[in-house]
Order: structure tokens, then C-alpha cells, then sequence
């Protein structure tokens, strides 16, 4: 039967098996045959209908058969003489485009994601000051310098930040003190505060790693207590970033590292007190160097009351955060440090017991200042063309 309508010119459609063959010739047998149809090709895809259901080009015609009546993989069903093929399940050949489609939008997403993290990571990790091929790292928001693996902890802060605080021998009239800094340019700038190098005639930092350069005073603002010195022939150091002192909340936990005593990288920790309390220091060179000598201690006033003796007529008022952790003569000039290992604060002033006549009887009562590192930010600038005293 199969051989016979081939011959009269019947269309010889594809099928699955001989079954299925046999079974549309019978469907079809007394159907009118037009012989002067050509044959259509042997691999004519199937014209797409509604979505699920496909015909043969010749039979669009009845295209609009039900879904439900579309027939079986034997050819049953349909409608009269039509054989309506129901699309296999699997996503037809437009499924590959709309993947490659919906790829482009996602893969641009994920592009501006990593942009918005570079530029994120500029703003958390790059409002930078810059000064021929120097950068300051600073944040205006809380980085993450601590590896995850120790995030939180005192001892993975001290890891990631002690390369980069220094101890400062600092050489006047009035003798040698000792101090502490923070590195924030890796060829060797480097904060403190004003007190630890005011009238120095010869000034000597150390690194973590043991090595010793000599520095030269940049600028000074003794009205806020800082300064900025900048070491010889040094490159390659290891920066602090210095984070955002407008975030900080009473009753978070900081680490404080410097050289007190004279004990190069001595780490403690400890929690901020309170914020911005009003500490009133010495802006006269004179004072400084006789309060700030040999002993290493440095006059305040706070509350009305002097303490580690008298800051003199000449005064200046800065708002200063408070600290538990400990803090002893040379931590001056040293670093405050949230636990993701930002630099919050610059260490300025301790508070010493009333009878404490030297560094020897001084000691620790829990009771820290540092200047706000939002404060040194805003004062980068000024401190790089010469400072305020200038």
C-alpha cells in the first residue's frame, strides 16, 4: 500500500516507524492527490503554530486543531485527515537565543558589580590624598585590613597593623623623647603628633622590621596637635588605612599600638569610653619641651583640671575620643585601631596619677585620648605645605 501512493505522487512524510507510515497512508488513501505538487523537501523543519504544537506546512491549514486532539507517537487522533505532530518537551532551538540574551544583561550586571566594588572599594578604601607618586589609604567607611581568618580578634589587628606604626627618638635643647607614628605613604610620610618632634634638632624613627631612618619635619599644627615627618631614602613600607572616626560608637572595642616606654610595637586593647571629649593642650614650643623631655609625658587639661603638669598660657582645644586601653608615655603619637585594623584615632594624651613626677611613677589609670583620624585627614593637606605653624 505504502509503495502504491508513493507512486501516484502522495507526500512521503517522515515518521518514527513502519507503523506509523502505514497507518497515515490509510488516513489519507482516499484523499485527493494533486500530482502536480512537488514533494516538499526531505528535511523541512515543521512550521511552529502555538506554543507545544507543530504541523507540516501543508496542513496549516488546520492549524487551529486543539491542543488535546494533537496525535500520538502511533499517529491516533486528530482532526479528520490531519496529522498534528506534538512538539517534543524539550526547550525547541529559540531556547539557546533567549539563554544567550538573558546571558548579555546578566553578564553586564556582573561587570557593574565589580565596577561598583572597585569604586566601593575606592570609597571604602580610596579617598586618597595624593602627592607626586605617593597614596594615602584612607576609608570613609570601615575596611576590612584584618585576613577574615582573624577578623576580630586583637592578635590578627596587631598582625596586619604593626608594619606600619613606627617609634620616633626625637633629639632637643631640652633632651630626647620618644614617641610613636603611623606610616601613610609607603615612601615614608608618616603622622604623629606635634608634641612628639616640636623643636626637634634630630629626629630617628624605627620600623617593625628593625631598620632606622632619619626624618625631617614636614608640618606642624599645634593647634591640633599634629604633625607630619617624612623619612630619608625609604620605599616600600607598608601603609595603615585610615579609616572613618565618624562611625565610631561608644563601647567598640580598639586596639592601641605604639612604643611606650620605649618598648617598640607594644599592642593593648581596650574600648572607646566616650566621644568627643573637649582635651586642652600646650601649643607652646617652650612648654612642650620641658613637659615632654625626658619623661615623655605630655600636659593636658580636661574638665577644668591640668594634668601631667602645666600646659602653660599658650592653650588649644580639641575634641579627642576616649579609650580604656592602655596608654604610658610613648604612645604619643601612635595609633588607635578599630578590630577591622583602621586607624581611628591618633594616640595624643594620657591621664597620669597627680603625683606622678616622672615616666618611672606614670602609668596607665584608663584613661586615653586620641585625636579623631577625620581630624588628621582634613588636615593632610595643610600639614604637606608646612602646616599651620608654618
Amino acid at each position: 500500500m505504502t509503495e502504491s501512493i508513493r507512486r501516484s505522487g502522495e507526500y512521503e512524510y517522515p515518521s518514527e516507524g513502519d507503523q506509523q507510515q502505514s497507518t497515515y497512508a490509510q488516513q489519507h488513501a482516499s484523499s485527493p492527490v494533486n500530482p502536480e505538487w512537488p514533494p516538499p523537501p526531505a528535511y523541512q523543519p515543521p512550521v511552529t503554530v502555538e506554543p507545544g504544537t507543530t504541523v507540516w506546512p501543508s496542513q496549516a491549514a488546520h492549524a487551529s486543531a486543539p491542543a488535546g486532539f494533537a496525535a500520538d507517537d502511533a499517529g491516533h487522533g486528530g482532526d479528520g485527515g490531519t496529522a498534528v505532530l506534538t512538539a517534543a518537551p524539550a526547550d525547541p532551538a529559540p531556547a539557546e537565543p533567549k539563554k544567550r540574551r538573558s546571558r548579555g544583561p546578566l553578564a553586564l550586571l556582573a561587570a557593574v558589580a565589580i565596577v561598583a566594588a572597585a569604586i566601593g572599594g575606592g570609597t571604602a578604601y580610596g579617598i586618597q590624598e595624593l602627592t607626586g607618586n605617593d597614596t594615602v589609604t584612607a576609608s570613609s567607611a570601615s575596611t576590612n585590613v584584618v585576613p577574615s581568618s582573624q577578623k576580630g580578634t586583637v592578635s590578627g589587628v596587631a598582625a596586619a597593623v604593626s608594619p606600619s606604626i613606627v617609634e620616633i627618638n626625637a633629639t632637643s635643647n631640652a633632651g630626647e623623647s620618644t614617641g610613636s607614628g603611623v606610616i601613610i605613604t609607603s615612601d615614608g610620610e608618616i603622622i604623629t603628633n606635634n608634641h612628639v618632634v616640636s623643636g626637634a634638632s634630630s629626629i630617628k624613627v624605627s620600623t617593625s622590621d628593625g631598620k632606622t631612618y632619619t626624618a625631617q619635619v614636614v608640618g606642624t599644627d599645634s593647634k591640633k596637635d599634629l604633625a607630619l615627618i617624612k623619612l630619608e631614602n625609604a620605599s616600600g613600607l607598608k601603609t595603615a588605612t585610615l579609616g572613618n572616626s565618624d562611625g565610631v560608637q561608644v563601647g567598640d572595642t580598639v586596639v592601641a599600638i605604639g612604643s611606650p616606654e620605649g618598648l617598640t610595637g607594644t599592642v593593648t586593647s581596650g574600648i572607646v569610653s566616650a566621644l568627643n571629649r573637649d582635651v586642652t593642650v600646650s601649643t607652646d614650643e617652650g612648654q612642650q619641651q620641658q613637659q615632654g623631655g625626658g619623661s615623655g609625658q605630655w600636659p593636658f587639661e580636661f574638665g577644668g583640671q591640668q594634668f601631667n603638669g602645666d600646659t602653660g598660657s599658650s592653650t588649644t582645644t580639641y575634641k579627642a575620643l576616649q579609650t580604656d586601653a592602655s596608654l604610658n608615655p610613648g604612645n604619643s603619637g601612635g595609633a588607635l585601631i578599630d578590630m577591622n585594623g583602621n586607624i581611628i584615632g591618633i594616640n595624643s594624651a594620657m591621664y597620669s596619677a597627680a603625683d606622678a613626677t616622672s615616666s618611672s611613677s606614670a602609668g596607665n589609670v584608663g584613661l586615653g585620648f586620641a585625636i579623631p583620624i577625620n581630624t588628621v585627614k582634613s588636615d593632610l593637606a595643610t600639614l604637606r605645605a608646612g602646616g599651620s605653624d608654618s
